[in-house]
């Protein structure tokens, strides 16, 4: 007898939303699950676009679910990320890259042990004060406003690295392509309002929408952003706070046009201000801005001017935002999931957003939906733990870039108040031995998470890290302490060659627009 079909009910696109269906839809017929989809959007609800930063995760996922990096680009108009440039941030005048590709995973010598090389190159930068992003192939491509791509002599492309790349987007844009892509999965649109629940189990039992139509299912994922209306409104979800290691409650989002020939950077701007930071995405047609800010030291209007002084020029603020930085403290009740912004939002300086959106859906998908429908307290839990513990470390990660010798009373406020103990013992630890993947607790599943390899563009750009300290690291294993060496000088010098003969970004972009099918 064939097995009873489960149906998935989606309340809300955008991104997110349409992320869970196909992302959903392809683990199910990879695995032969009898399962349906649908997805309940309200065009009456309009999508707010802004400039956001992905992660290589996404790139990744776009290949998984056999879509078209060139036609992503063209249709969304979204642009190269090859990491973050962090400006003002130890101090005013003080910038460093984040490139997002990691060469310690090519340079390995077979010959000598595995995990001693680990970020062996990045020591070894700091061990002779270089900054780690020299050895990194976006490092230079980030110098050179370069796309990551040379051209062949038939005019078509040529990778210039192994490495995935990320992508800045408007959201909204995003959201409405992968609509487009999905097929087999049923669209509803309508507005929830309400919801009928089972009196002994608590579970969902049907949707109520404003026409009055009653949409029943079997498991429901809240995609619905900062209204919550399942997890939250229908479901209880309790939200837990980080407004006490990352203070910054407002954000006043803008858009800015390119100046005319100027090439598009391929890299998120962080800019830090007096009373927070400004991130600058570039998009094809304008550049997404924003500015991230604590109304304790702020109000609206004096954010603005500050912004305005900043940049030399007006700016025409789309909204100014109130929010909680926090997650759920259960992301899973019942047979109702919580994903996106509904699940958890922290302040968008290391592009977590959709990064942990793509990363939770693996996980639910692998270990979760063959059961998810009958899954008890126990299963629950267990997902729960592994979104907390995700959550919990990308706040931990962005309290670091706040360590800082900025002196603005936001700047000491933090200094004093916010910096987690968990953040100071970790420092404090980095004073007599370099960061190793040993400090950082495994991932379930090797499921793609911040460990030492994203920390060192930070602690060495904030000047955390000590040469001596990596100069006693390296002396400890001479053998590897040569490879290190040699790979270092091998590698910078090879990614500057290449990163002469790749094009620039804005040609790059360009040429894929030219392309069409």
């Amino acid at each position: 007898m064939a097995a009873p079909r489960s149906k998935f009910v989606i309340v809300g696109g955008g991104t997110a939303g349409w992320l869970a269906a196909l992302m959903i839809q392809r683990f199910a017929s990879l695995n032969k699950l009898p399962i349906d989809l649908c997805v309940i959007e309200s065009s009456k609800i309009p999508p707010i676009g802004v400039g956001e930063g992905a992660t290589a995760v996404f790139r990744q996922m776009l290949i998984e679910l056999g879509l078209d990096e060139a036609d992503f680009i063209r249709s969304t108009g979204a642009t190269i990320k090859l990491g973050i440039r962090h400006k003002d941030w130890r101090n005013v005048g003080i910038s460093y890259d984040g490139p997002i590709d990691d060469p310690n995973q090519i340079a390995i010598n077979p010959a000598l042990d595995v995990r001693s090389q680990a970020s062996a190159l990045d020591i070894y930068a700091v061990a002779n004060n270089r900054p780690v992003s020299n050895a990194h192939l976006f490092g230079q491509l980030m110098a050179r406003d370069k796309a990551p791509f040379a051209r062949k002599p038939d005019g078509s492309f040529l990778p210039a690295g192994p490495y995935h790349h990320a992508f800045h987007f408007d959201q909204a844009k995003v959201g409405v392509w992968l609509r487009e892509k999905a097929e087999g999965i049923s669209r509803v649109d309508a507005q929830i309002v309400g919801a009928v629940r089972d009196a002994e189990t608590g579970d969902i039992v049907h949707l109520e929408t404003e026409d009055g139509e009653d949409i029943d299912g079997d498991f429901f994922i809240d995609c619905t952003g900062f209204r919550r209306r399942l997890i939250g409104k229908i479901m209880g979800a309790e939200w837990k706070s980080y407004a006490a290691s990352l203070p910054a409650n407002r954000a006043m989002p803008f858009w800015l046009e390119h100046d005319e020939g100027a090439d598009i950077a391929p890299y998120t701007l962080a800019w830090a201000q007096q009373a927070g930071w400004m991130w600058s995405i570039p998009t094809q047609d304008r550049i997404g801005c924003g500015y991230v800010y604590c109304d304790e030291f702020r109000t609206p209007d004096e954010a603005q001017a500050e912004i305005e002084t900043a940049l030399g020029r007006k700016i025409e603020p789309r909204n100014d935002l109130k929010f909680d930085i926090g997650r759920l403290e259960e992301a899973w009740i019942g047979n109702c999931l919580g994903l996106g912004l509904a699940s958890s939002f922290l302040e968008p300086l290391e592009a977590t957003s959709i990064h942990g959106t793509v990363v939770q859906l693996m996980l639910f998908t692998s270990r979760h939906l063959k059961t998810a429908v009958s899954a008890d307290a126990t299963k629950r839990q267990a997902y729960n733990n592994v979104v907390a513990r995700q959550v919990d470390d990308f706040r931990d990660f962005i309290n670091l870039h706040y360590v800082s010798e900025r002196k603005e009373p936001f700047w000491q406020y933090v200094q004093d108040q916010c910096i987690l103990e968990s953040t100071w013992s970790r420092l404090s630890l980095w004073q007599h031995a370099m960061p190793t993947r040993a400090d950082f607790d495994p991932f379930p599943g090797g499921l793609p998470h911040i460990e030492e390899q994203l920390h060192y563009p930070v602690l060495d750009g904030l000047q955390l890290l000590r040469p001596s300290v990596a100069k006693s690291h390296l002396a400890q294993v001479p053998k590897i302490r040569a490879h290190a060496r040699k790979s270092v000088e091998a590698l910078t010098k090879e990614y500057i060659r290449a990163a002469s003969h790749c094009v620039s970004h804005a040609d790059y972009l360009a040429a894929i627009q030219e392309r069409r099918p």
